[in-house]
């Protein structure tokens, strides 16, 4: 089925925030493993696997409506050069994301593309509950101070 260009454009931005949020994951996952934070490291682990799954949807969708999926652009990754700053990045990360999800979600319902609207739609519920684990953690080092925080962490 031949797709919208704009929307397939729209498509493959989301897919490039997905693939950065894939590496930002990755790395964040791996510093936390060599630091010894287990459920820090697993989190970080189980989100990056999240956000192949939805550049997997975007590029299923892409070449449903005879895009190219382009997957050789990457936004800036932000690392952390420690949890509160990881959870800073993956939030301001994750905002981003929620802003284009739902701009796109609109641009495909004004193309009356139903289909691509749903996906994006179950995809930026998923995003909606990535910003609310992160949330949990930033308010739990909040009240607990980071040290008391990352012995939970372990």
């Amino acid at each position: 089925m031949k797709g919208n260009k704009k929307l397939i454009q729209t498509l493959n931005a989301l897919l490039a925030d997905e693939l950065t949020a894939v590496n930002q994951y990755m790395v964040h996952s791996e510093m936390n493993a060599d630091w010894g934070y287990e459920k820090l490291h697993q989190h970080f682990e189980k989100r990056a696997i999240d956000e192949m799954k939805h550049a997997e949807k975007l590029i299923g969708r892409i070449l449903f409506l005879e895009g190219l999926p382009v997957v050789t652009t990457l936004k800036k990754i932000t690392i952390g050069a420690d949890i509160a700053k990881q959870l800073a990045a993956d939030h301001a990360a994750e905002a981003e994301a929620i802003v284009a999800y739902n701009q796109a979600i609109k641009l495909a319902g004004d193309l009356a593309d139903f289909a691509t609207r749903e996906i994006l739609e179950r995809i930026l519920s998923e995003e909606d509950g990535h910003i609310d684990k992160i949330e949990e953690l930033q308010d739990q080092m909040g009240h607990m101070g980071a040290a008391i925080f990352l012995t939970t962490q372990v």
